[in-house]
């Protein structure tokens, strides 16, 4: 590998949102630093299987609307 052109990879500490922490080597930050996450495999729904629609401004309501005589059900 060349030398000068490669981020420093050293030990960091990342925090889980349930307040689990390890220890992982990494190029983010610098040594010692602390990543909490906002997001993790405990929260977000692709991994837990638990799937919420969050209405902003009537958008669901809107498509909905729209598309109800395609024949879906509507959860």
């Amino acid at each position: 590998m060349k030398k000068g052109i490669h981020p420093e990879y050293h030990d960091i500490n990342v925090v889980m949102t349930d307040g689990t922490s390890f220890t992982t080597k990494s190029t983010w930050g610098k040594p010692g630093e602390t990543l909490r996450l906002d997001i993790d495999p405990k929260t977000h729904p692709a991994w837990t299987g638990v799937h919420r629609l969050l209405d902003s401004g009537g958008q669901l309501a809107k498509f909905k609307k729209r598309f109800s005589n395609l024949g879906l059900k509507n959860s």
